[in-house]
């Protein structure tokens, strides 16, 4: 979403400064670090509840909307110090992947193939324009990662109108 004046994090540091990879976030597997992971700023300015693609980053008021709708159990909140900002921060990690893509209604889907040269990825979506998804395919889940297009976060109705609610800052909502 476009605010402007707001902050820009960059890729999570470990203790050493090093990068960690994002894309071991995007495994819906619980995510095992035991010293505390930094995020720097490349771009100072307001702060949101809500930044990110592959390392999404979230404010404690995101926090506690999800555990007042009781969906703590899909997510893992990692804590994170972000430069110059004492306020709690968290990466979101989404526990749940659900192959539920509804490739004949999307406007476009491209696949990896081998020529990619991504071999652990062939099949995986390549590209997806207009992306909608099969209900039926999602049943109770409320905050979960598309499989073969982890980059994106799909919410329920649900969260997303307690975000609304709530006045958070960040996310932009597009109806799959």
């Amino acid at each position: 979403m476009y605010i402007e004046g707001r902050w820009y994090v960059d890729s999570p540091l470990d203790e050493q400064g090093k990068e960690i990879i994002p894309w071991r976030l995007m495994q819906g597997v619980i995510f095992e670090w035991k010293k505390p992971l930094t995020l720097p700023l490349y771009r100072q300015g307001r702060a949101l509840d809500y930044t990110g693609l592959d390392a999404i980053v979230v404010s404690s008021r995101f926090v506690s909307v999800c555990e007042r709708l009781g969906i703590q159990d899909e997510v893992q909140f990692i804590p994170v110090r972000i430069e110059e900002h004492p306020e709690p921060y968290f990466i979101l990690n989404p526990l749940r992947i659900i192959k539920c893509i509804d490739e004949a209604r999307c406007e476009e889907v491209r696949f990896l193939e081998p020529r990619h040269e991504e071999p652990l990825r062939v099949g995986h979506y390549r590209n997806v324009v207009g992306m909608k998804v099969d209900p039926e395919k999602i049943g109770d889940a409320s905050i979960f990662r598309p499989w073969g297009w982890q980059g994106t976060l799909i919410v329920s109705e649900r969260v997303k109108q307690a975000i609304e609610d709530e006045g958070l800052l960040g996310p932009k909502f597009m109806e799959v």
